[in-house]
């Protein structure tokens, strides 16, 4: 299965970087790396994480990584990423 990231996504995640890189630059980077390194495990499991509490559809799920959800749609031949949000602050 292939992954699409989609720009919502790098954009929230860049954000988030930087925010974290202005104490931690090298924090910055590592969180970044691991957490591209969670989503590439979705190409060969993307079941594995729980349904979204945010939406009433099966097929969007919320990975759940290091206090960040991250939300993404399992179509038939892609997996979408497309949400970044802190655990506790809900989808916007």
């Amino acid at each position: 299965m292939k992954i699409e990231i989609q720009s919502l996504f790098l954009k929230k995640l860049n954000r988030q970087v930087a925010y974290i890189a202005s104490d931690k630059p090298q924090a910055a980077r590592r969180f970044k790396q691991k957490l591209l390194n969670q989503i590439r495990t979705l190409e060969s499991h993307p079941l594995k994480h729980r349904k979204s509490i945010y939406f009433e559809d099966d097929t969007i799920r919320g990975m759940i990584f290091m206090g960040y959800v991250i939300v993404y749609k399992i179509e038939l031949d892609k997996i979408i990423v497309f949400g970044l949000m802190k655990y506790e602050q809900g989808f916007k």
